[in-house]
């Protein structure tokens, strides 16, 4: 006769299984709608920048510029510089991507997806991101921004993914980090001098695009 645990380790390994075709459900999901993309670049950067905000018009600018250069334009598919990207990106006639996150407190796609994809598992999603993106760029942004960023910067230094443009828009944000970089990461043996060479820090939208443009075949 089957004791209370046992029909409780029965029950959690039930869970398992089910987030387990959850998981496969959205990998699916996400290759389906993002195969046929062609090339594009993977654009980060804070939910809590305002339309208006000269951050808001510079990531505008940015993917316009980049869907003139032959690019589809992928965001987190939420507000403030995600937003701005996939507007400049519609804007211009691109495509614009959301991959869109399910947060607890329901943070909303924005109104300029012409591709959107849902998830719940943010290691899926950034899966999504490095898959599909021939590039990054990483406006100021918080947290997530970071997320992203070190993700990127760890596949490539450890050669885990074929290596692709990496560009920090905003040299005075981005500054701090970087001077830490030197003098603690690279100072103290954490990691090679050469590691800083995998980004390019930039205040310019044009030097940005072009310093993809020229490491990239589309």
């Amino acid at each position: 006769m089957a004791t209370s645990k046992q029909y409780l380790i029965d029950d959690l390994s039930m869970q398992e299984s089910w987030r387990l075709f959850k998981i496969l459900s959205e990998i699916v999901d996400g290759f389906e709608t993002l195969s046929d993309l062609g090339p594009a670049v993977s654009v980060f950067g804070s939910a809590r920048v305002k339309e208006g905000d000269p951050l808001y018009e510079k990531t505008r600018d940015l993917a316009h510029k980049l869907v003139e250069a032959g690019f589809a334009v992928i965001t987190g598919g939420g507000p403030g510089l995600m937003e701005a990207g996939n507007r400049g990106a519609l804007e211009a006639g691109g495509k614009s991507v959301g991959l869109h996150i399910h947060l607890p407190l329901e943070q909303k796609y924005n109104e300029y997806l012409n591709i959107r994809s849902d998830f719940r598992y943010f290691f899926i999603r950034k899966l999504m991101f490095i898959k599909y993106a021939m590039a990054y760029i990483a406006m100021p942004g918080g947290y997530g921004t970071l997320d992203e960023l070190s993700e990127a910067l760890v596949l490539i230094q450890t050669k885990r993914i074929k290596g692709f443009p990496i560009v920090l828009m905003g040299k005075d944000y981005w500054s701090g980090l970087i001077d830490w970089f030197r003098t603690q990461l690279v100072a103290g043996g954490f990691c090679k001098e050469k590691d800083l060479d995998l980004f390019l820090v930039t205040d310019s939208s044009e030097e940005a695009v072009e310093h993809i443009r020229q490491r990239v075949v589309l």
